[in-house]
């Protein structure tokens, strides 16, 4: 019996979203973006890192519609970037853009974080490299803790990131790393089709308009591993996840139009709708 309850209780949330959803309000559930490049340490990384930030962040602006006031970009030298920079890539101004996007979201809203370059350390001292003081998994736990009430996407891209998982998983996050491990800290090829993958229609597999961060997820590892074997080299790199339930609800590339919650009480019961989901995936998942 006692597995029926998320079940009954995703019905009843659906229903009140249902009662709550209008055509008229397509900006309720928002997407905010921090995309950070670290340290390059060579012309050919830094030209690579902003590359990918770069993609990124055109799809945030034209196909995502995320608004300049909920769109941060950080690069190494913005000066020296094509890039329109909001600020340097430095510890401190990771932390002022999180202090700046807790005023700008709403229950239900998604947050994506996304962070390329190289790694060092394990564990809660795992960390990027930047200009200055590095920035470690343990500074990102303490940034993401005011964000309990939205769905906090987190990739970190970076070469030895794969203690970033076990130390920031948790309710409504979903944390990709491009290795399973610290010691992973060979150079990492995942972040360019991971972030092709969601910015494109490559990997949407289910065809639905979306790209889910689970989608993303397994076209970037499948490209990856084609690569590795394209060049005749053992794989070095296995990226990893801490939620695929989760990974799997949450999309990036709706359209204007799309319905969305009109209020915060809506808002919070779309992102309870997806935790509810996820929940029932589980479930499922242990069924005989």
């Amino acid at each position: 019996m006692s597995r029926r309850v998320p079940f009954r209780r995703l019905a009843f949330v659906a229903t009140l979203v249902c009662a709550l959803l209008t055509p008229r309000a397509a900006d309720a559930q928002r997407v905010h973006v921090l995309a950070v490049s670290g340290l390059s340490g060579e012309p050919a990384y830094k030209l690579l890192f902003e590359s990918n930030l770069a993609t990124l962040v055109d799809s945030a602006r034209a196909r995502w519609h995320v608004s300049d006031s909920s769109l941060f970009v950080l690069t190494e030298d913005p000066t020296t970037t094509r890039l329109h920079a909001t600020g340097r890539s430095t510890k401190e101004e990771i932390a002022k853009s999180f202090v700046a996007l807790s005023r700008r979201v709403s229950p239900g809203d998604i947050v994506l974080v996304f962070l390329v370059g190289h790694g060092s350390g394990e564990g809660a001292e795992s960390r990027v490299s930047l200009p200055g003081p590095d920035a470690t998994a343990a500074d990102f736990a303490g940034w993401l803790a005011g964000f309990s009430r939205e769905t906090v996407v987190l990739v970190n891209a970076a070469s030895g990131s794969g203690d970033f998982v076990g130390v920031l998983a948790g309710p409504r996050r979903v944390i990709v790393t491009a290795t399973r491990t610290a010691f992973e800290r060979n150079e990492s090829r995942f972040a360019t089709p991971f972030v092709r993958g969601l910015t494109s229609g490559e990997a949407d597999a289910d065809k639905d308009g979306k790209v889910s961060v689970l989608e993303a997820f397994a076209y970037a590892k499948k490209e990856v591993a084609r690569v590795y074997d394209t060049d005749n080299k053992m794989l070095t790199e296995h990226a990893s996840l801490s939620d695929s339930a989760l990974a799997r609800s949450v999309g990036f590339g709706a359209q204007r139009g799309e319905s969305a919650p009109l209020n915060p009480r809506a808002a919070a019961l779309v992102a309870e709708r997806s935790e509810l989901e996820a929940k029932v995936a589980t479930l499922r998942g242990k069924k005989d």
